[in-house]
């Protein structure tokens, strides 16, 4: 939390927000331009699940006493959030839900389960996706409220993440997010704007081994002299830093599209720059292994 409050300080919590609502105006292009930073850095806070992502939903799908309520409170660093949308079995197909949301007198009852939740273990809220009879729809849930339990574990790059199971956990009927029935076009939206940021901190990431990489190269010795003085490192060298010029082309290029309201397009545009960038970052993580710029 104390690490989270520092990003408060920056300015980067309020960035994709409404100015009246606490935040900066920006768009996709600005958060691109956060999310390599943090790549450079390999930042575990949840910067992606709660501003990108959920801050995303609230501001493009919130009620003006939702948007009021929360996103100052995400502005100001002092509400952490995760979205609770993928299930077990779904294969990431955005349209599988099976949790239920079944109405009664004072609200909506949720049940059902919900997988890899990233954030999870450190958000004070949920949304939620569940059918409703109409479609799916989103809900904003305490996550702690009765009903909920949570096991989490640590991911692969050492963020925290949770399954969750959701019994009979009682919502009022202020939890709806966004219109009854209507949430897909708002996860496939979200979820793009989400994927956009991830080819950026990619990119980050990419920038970050290059220079670690070429000091290596510069102080390890080997015949006396140092090994980047070899031809063959070099071109393996310049392959890295090419490879990590494209896959920015293709983040800026995820990063314009991201906003657009053409859902067609957008997805076209944002799939190519992940398949691309992806490839990219995998050559330059083999490379810099190969090189020894990753030892120690």
């Amino acid at each position: 939390r104390a690490a989270w409050k520092t990003f408060t300080d920056f300015g980067i919590l309020a960035l994709p927000f409404p100015e009246e609502c606490g935040g900066l105006d920006g768009n996709a292009v600005d958060t691109m331009l956060v999310m390599e930073m943090l790549g450079r850095g390999l930042a575990l806070e949840p910067y992606l699940s709660t501003v990108v992502l959920c801050g995303g939903l609230i501001r493009d799908a919130g009620s003006a006493g939702q948007k009021d309520a929360l996103l100052p409170q995400l502005a100001a660093g002092e509400r952490m959030l995760a979205l609770a949308h993928f299930e077990p079995g779904n294969r990431y197909a955005l349209d599988q839900v099976t949790t239920t949301a079944t109405a009664n007198p004072t609200g909506w009852t949720l049940d059902g389960s919900k997988a890899v939740v990233l954030a999870a273990p450190s958000a004070d809220s949920l949304i939620v996706s569940a059918r409703d009879g109409l479609g799916f729809s989103l809900f904003l849930v305490d996550a702690k409220a009765p009903g909920i339990r949570q096991r989490s574990y640590a991911t692969q790059d050492g963020a925290r993440a949770a399954d969750i199971q959701l019994s009979a956990v009682q919502v009022g009927p202020d939890a709806l997010l966004g219109p009854a029935g209507g949430a897909l076009p708002l996860i496939e939206r979200a979820v793009d704007q989400a994927n956009a940021a991830l080819c950026a901190e990619a990119v980050g990431i990419m920038a970050a081994l290059n220079e670690v990489t070429l000091e290596y190269l510069k102080t390890r010795k080997q015949f006396g002299v140092p090994i980047g003085k070899f031809q063959a490192l070099q071109h393996r060298m310049a392959d890295m830093v090419i490879a990590t010029e494209q896959a920015r082309s293709m983040a800026i290029l995820a990063a314009v599209r991201a906003d657009d309201t053409d859902a067609g397009e957008r997805r076209r545009a944002l799939s190519a720059a992940k398949a691309y960038v992806l490839q990219s970052a995998r050559l330059v993580g083999q490379q810099a292994a190969d090189h020894g710029g990753l030892v120690g």
